[in-house]
């Protein structure tokens, strides 16, 4: 029989947990039968989990590249297609492969009626972000088959083409619009803005929409595409990975910056008014939403000069420069009062708002387009595959003794 001494949670307790989830530290803790010293990194900050050949963030110098190219010759040169291939097969595509790529994309942005009636079943007021996880894990039970017998990139092509769908139809469906279908004879981009608004989109417009999934198709081992590398070190299929990944993006920490960014650009309305509206903000130590990067530290997002510049085209097609002249304000009184950088959100905000995609499917745009980075991942996960298994630092009480429950006190 034991007679070790009941332990508890006492203060001292309660103090070191929040001294470990504040600071890295190192403490003691048990690994396969031996106690060793091991340091924490809370939110794995500073960790690197694997390797990968798909993408290269450099905080450092303020970099990223996808597949050894660099984020702005993709901008000025590439198409969101071209891009899409880049990453699932490591070279860009000769004409022939983009053509190929392209009508595969084209053939599979019809969904089915199951899919469908997994929309029409969704509660009115569900958001578009849970409407898209739900019907994204309905993707997985094809009506000519099994998933399992499609290969990864089959699924790949059946995600990036049906979720924009997925994401246009529900839009329509909460705003009581008939449902627009999807067209083969545009691009990816030019296809989401037809099926958003029922009218196709000016070449400037297409232009800018194809940018911005471009920039926003990889950022390597973000928290997303970790959940989708987790899921699929379990040898579960692609579809669940990148259901993981919907549902990760999701929360406010990751995804929703940009939505908050153009709330932000509403609100304060007009260029008189931002010097007030920041020095307000961070008196109460308030968070500017679209500034400031877990890794771009000491220099800017690369991908945000580029949005920005689409922002000046956009404004320039109309005629009306108040958002690029309310959003590049904002930027300078940031940099100079709090010196931080705009991020990509900040200026894909009022890009998407002028493209007429309303602020309650900004987050579902980031999903869309970052779908092909994810696959991208989820492939690379399976060819050289290891189940991802942590270790944690156990801090609680220990030798603690089972009491019958008539001897337990309150």
């Amino acid at each position: 029989m034991y007679t070790r001494a009941r332990a508890s949670t006492t203060e001292a307790d309660t103090a070191r947990l929040r001294e470990i989830a504040s600071t890295p530290s190192e403490v003691q803790t048990t690994a396969q039968g031996g106690s060793t010293s091991q340091p924490i990194h809370e939110g794995l900050a500073g960790v690197v989990i694997g390797s990968s050949a798909i993408c290269d963030v450099n905080g450092e110098r303020g970099t990223l590249t996808y597949r050894g190219y660099d984020i702005g010759e993709l901008a000025c040169h590439a198409t969101f297609e071209e891009t899409v291939h880049l990453l699932w097969h490591g070279d860009l595509p000769n004409q022939t492969q983009l053509d190929l790529l392209s009508a595969r994309l084209a053939d599979e942005r019809e969904i089915s009626e199951a899919v469908e009636q997994v929309l029409a079943a969704l509660p009115e007021h569900i958001q578009p972000m849970d409407a898209l996880r739900t019907a994204s894990s309905a993707l997985s039970c094809p009506s000519n088959g099994d998933s399992g017998s499609l290969s990864s990139e089959q699924q790949a092509i059946c995600l990036v083409a049906k979720l924009p769908t997925i994401a246009a139809a529900h839009y329509r469906r909460r705003r009581s619009l008939p449902r627009v279908h999807p067209r083969r004879d545009l691009s990816h981009a030019a296809n989401f803005l037809y099926m958003i608004h029922g009218e196709e989109p000016t070449e400037r417009q297409a232009k800018t929409m194809d940018l911005a999934m471009l920039l926003m198709a990889e950022h390597g081992f973000n928290a997303s595409t970790f959940a989708a590398r987790v899921t699929a070190a379990t040898l579960a299929d692609i579809v669940s990975a990148v259901t993981s990944a919907i549902s990760t993006l999701k929360g406010p920490l990751h995804g929703g910056a940009n939505e908050q960014a153009m709330r932000m650009m509403l609100e304060i309305g007009d260029v008189a008014h931002v010097a007030s509206y920041i020095d307000d903000a961070l008196a109460r130590k308030q968070r500017i939403m679209g500034f400031g990067h877990r890794v771009y530290r000491t220099s800017a997002d690369p991908r945000a000069a580029y949005l920005r510049g689409s922002l000046f085209d956009l404004c320039a097609e109309s005629g009306d420069f108040h958002l690029y002249e309310l959003a590049t304000t904002i930027a300078e009184a940031v940099e100079t009062k709090k010196g931080l950088y705009p991020n990509v959100d900040f200026y894909a905000a009022p890009v998407l708002y002028l493209l007429g995609i309303p602020l309650e499917l900004f987050v579902s745009v980031f999903a869309i387009s970052r779908v092909p980075g994810w696959t991208a991942h989820i492939m690379e996960q399976h060819t050289n595959n290891k189940l991802i298994r942590p270790l944690s630092a156990y801090v609680g009480p220990e030798d603690r003794v089972y009491r019958p429950i008539g001897q337990r006190g309150n």
